[in-house]
């Protein structure tokens, strides 16, 4: 069973954080926040906020199909590899410094999973 939702939750989880950078990059786009019309027709009207939008979209429905055909107990601890693809991504994408503490996190988080998958 572990063969068949593991790729799904990893297909997932990468909309997930792909959603999460568009976010970062779409909210940066759209200057300093204000509640504001002005401000919110930036905001959506910009392509990566559009897209991230999207992603999120995506996730959900995936994500609906993985908790009707996997028991939960073992499909939502597999939302937390988004973490660490976030992890990834802020290394790759925003060239953020990671501490060793959050990778030390990361390996608790994949060990983790790994003992739930089992």
């Amino acid at each position: 069973m572990i063969l068949k939702l593991l790729p799904i939750s990893i297909l997932q989880c990468m909309l997930l954080s792909g959603g999460q950078v568009l976010m970062k990059y779409g909210l940066t786009k759209a200057g300093d926040f204000s509640w504001t019309w002005q401000y919110f027709l930036r905001l959506f009207t910009n392509w990566q906020f559009i897209c991230c939008g999207l992603c999120y979209g995506a996730g959900s429905i995936l994500w609906m199909y993985i908790i009707k055909h996997f028991p939960f107990s073992m499909a939502y601890p597999m939302v937390s590899l988004s973490y660490v693809m976030g992890m990834f991504a802020a290394i790759i994408f925003f060239h953020e410094q990671i501490p060793m503490t959050r990778w030390l996190g990361v390996f608790l988080i994949m060990s983790g999973c790994i003992l739930i998958a089992k």
